[in-house]
Parts: C-alpha cells; sequence; structure tokens
C-alpha cells in the first residue's frame, strides 16, 4: 500500500499534458496488482502517453500484438512466468524494444541481472512517478533518434569493418549480419562512435545517452559495455575496440568513418 498511496500523492501534481512525440507514444504497462496499475496507467496518460496493460505474461503476448508499443514498463513480481524471465524472451524476439522492469528488490546486483538480461533501465518500488516518466521519456527519445551528434546523417558509421546505422539503429558485422542490440547497447555503441580515441568517464556516458535526464547509475555502463564486448570484440575477455582506462573510463581505439 504504500507504493499506491505514494503513486496516488504524486499522481496529482504530476499532470503535464506535454506530449511523450509528435505521436502520442504507446507504453504497455505489464503489472498484475490492480490497484498499482491503474494508478500508475493514470500517471502514464496525464503525463501524454497512450497505455495498454497487462497482468501476466500471456497477458502481454497478446497485448504487444494488439497494441505494437514503443515501450514495455514490465513488473518483475508476476504470476507465472516472471519479469526477468519475459524480459529475456522480449529481447530475443522484439531486440529494439525499449523495456524498463520495475522491481521491489533494492540490491545493486538485482538490478544489474537485470540490465545483464536485457533490459534499457529499471526502478525500483517505491519509486516518484516523476522519476519514472522522466526515465521513460529519456529513453524513448534515445529509442526514436540518433545521439546529437549524428542526427542528420544518414550513412552507416564505420569502424574495423562494422558498421553501425544510427537512423535505422542497425548494427552490422563484417560478414554482414545483422547483431541485434538493446536500445541502450546502441545508444553506447554511437557514444562511443562519435568519440573515438577519447577517453570518456562513466559519468559523460551517462550524459551522451541519457542527455543529463534521469537514468540508472554509473554501474549499469559497465553492464552495457560488457555486453558490447561480447558482440564486437573476438575476444571479450582481452578486448581491443573499447578498452578499460584505469580510473579514467573507457576509450574506444578504432578509426570510425561516415559515408
Amino acid at each position: 500500500m504504500r507504493l499506491a498511496s505514494e503513486i496516488a500523492c504524486l499522481s496529482m501534481t504530476d499532470r503535464s499534458n506535454e506530449p511523450a512525440a509528435d505521436a502520442p507514444a504507446r507504453i504497455l504497462l505489464v503489472e498484475d496488482d490492480r490497484l498499482i496499475q491503474d494508478m500508475l496507467a493514470e500517471a502514464l496518460r496525464g503525463a501524454g502517453f497512450e497505455v495498454a496493460l497487462a497482468g501476466s505474461g500471456p497477458q502481454m503476448d497478446a497485448a504487444i500484438r494488439r497494441s505494437h508499443p514503443d515501450l514495455v514498463l514490465l513488473d518483475v513480481m508476476l504470476p507465472g512466468e516472471d519479469g526477468r524471465a519475459i524480459c529475456g524472451r522480449l529481447r530475443e524476439t522484439w531486440p529494439g524494444l525499449p523495456i524498463i522492469l520495475v522491481t521491489a528488490l533494492g540490491e545493486d546486483v538485482d538490478r544489474i541481472v537485470g540490465l545483464e538480461i536485457g533490459a534499457d533501465d529499471y526502478v525500483t518500488k517505491p519509486f516518484n512517478t516523476r522519476e519514472l516518466i522522466a526515465r521513460i521519456r529519456a529513453l524513448l527519445r534515445r529509442a526514436r533518434t540518433a545521439s546529437g551528434a549524428v542526427r542528420g546523417r544518414s550513412g552507416p558509421l564505420k569502424f574495423a569493418g562494422w558498421l553501425a546505422h544510427p537512423i535505422e539503429r542497425r548494427l552490422v558485422n563484417p560478414q554482414g549480419a545483422l547483431v541485434t542490440t538493446t536500445s541502450a547497447e546502441f545508444d553506447l555503441l554511437l557514444a562511443f562512435c562519435t568519440h573515438p580515441g577519447e577517453v570518456l568517464s562513466r559519468e559523460q556516458l551517462l550524459e551522451l545517452t541519457h542527455g543529463g535526464a534521469a537514468g540508472p547509475v554509473e554501474r549499469s555502463v559497465d553492464v552495457h559495455v560488457s555486453r558490447i564486448r561480447q558482440k564486437i570484440e573476438a575476444n571479450p575477455g582481452e578486448p581491443i575496440f573499447i578498452k578499460t582506462i584505469r580510473l579514467g573510463g573507457y576509450i574506444f581505439t578504432p578509426d570510425v568513418t561516415t559515408t
């Protein structure tokens, strides 16, 4: 009831009707607690989003086919298939679909596990609805547009035979095969590609990928770097593209060209 009361109180003051984009973004809220579901849905609609509802994995599958959401807000504690399993399944089936996990678990290890299975972000109950909406908007912006440094370029960014297409948000390996990435992973890779040869701190990477909006903790940068390395490095344990700089952050070593 604590979370429900906080949502109810905050919803009354978070009634901005600013649209999330030119057309209202569609949010699929997967939450089995009916009271929390209703109150969160009211807050999201008040913030200018279209909202579809589901209370379980099967309901979510049907809602995705029906509403084609722009983002999924997914509670971890669900009946039957839990949110972590659903997140992993979603990531395989809908690799570019932004996912925010909602968890009552407060330990960093639980949050990192959520990111490792493919979530783009997470919030921990109890949470502030203003922060949640800010995170949703930030993630939607990142999913819909390239970073400011590449905005307006139609051609891919090329490095070591790899192609990163900022408009289509596609990553293609040197053999011509499409490599799936989460929204957060692709944003981080774009940040590296647009700042090759520069030492970037975790704070700078969060700024480049979140634009100063509320976002995950710095530790999540390390998780996403690890996941990118698994996809682009021949030997992720001894990376040559994304190198760790002790006490500094990371540096992207390949030359990057554009067309």
